[in-house]
């Protein structure tokens, strides 16, 4: 599966930090209903058993709306559920590795803070890009801070499509006009909310409007 560009517009990571009594995947069906375009399965916590079984259901729930199903960092996982892909950091498994064992239709995200990791990530058969953190986040709290300018600077080194993550809300969107980059990754700002779908159709307006501006 080659990853399309306008595949990343919204690109929602889950976390059961914010369920309040909700099922993760009320929770994934309504960001989805909202218009999430792209979603990252993270888990920290969960033991291997459990993290396929919700892997498995949520893979099913994507594919009913037709959105391609990311697993963070677990490669074992992805494989097993046929998951679209996997998204690894710097300290992961590189790209180049995650290929030889996914094979050649899956998509892989790699985590990038430099232009120098960026297109090295690419060099390796990174189908894009996660770049950050762009604003202070505390999902990560060891997250180092990317500038406006290098995240512009990354996108134009790569030909591969670029998303912005890290403490982005409606509210600070607007800044990343004109870096280049593809979409925005969240967390807190559909999973934190109460309503994740409403939170989802407002932020997926607001970024259409950012990126064809």
């Amino acid at each position: 599966m080659n990853c399309k560009k306008e595949d990343l517009l919204l690109y929602g990571i889950t976390d059961r930090s914010w369920l309040n009594g909700k099922t993760l995947y009320s929770q994934v069906e309504g960001a989805l209903k909202g218009g999430v375009t792209f979603l990252q399965l993270r888990e920290k916590s969960l033991d291997q058993a459990h993290f396929r079984q919700e892997a498995a259901e949520i893979r099913k729930l994507c594919k009913k709306y037709g959105v391609p199903l990311i697993i963070n960092d677990n490669v074992r996982i992805a494989k097993e559920i046929d998951a679209d892909g996997v998204h690894v950091g710097q300290g992961d498994m590189e790209a180049g590795a995650v290929r030889k064992l996914l094979g050649a239709d899956k998509i892989i995200g790699v985590s990038a803070r430099t232009v120098e990791q960026a297109v090295l990530a690419q060099q390796r058969g990174a189908d894009y890009l996660g770049v950050g953190a762009v604003f202070p986040t505390g999902t990560k709290k060891d997250a180092s801070g990317v500038s406006f300018e290098t995240l512009r600077e990354i996108c134009r080194a790569v030909s591969i499509p670029v998303v912005a993550i890290g403490g982005i809300t409606g509210e600070n969107l607007g800044a990343l006009r004109g870096s280049g980059i593809a979409g925005i990754a969240v967390v807190s700002a559909i999973f934190a909310r109460e309503d994740t779908r409403q939170a989802a159709g407002s932020l997926r307006a607001k970024v259409q409007e950012i990126l064809q501006g």
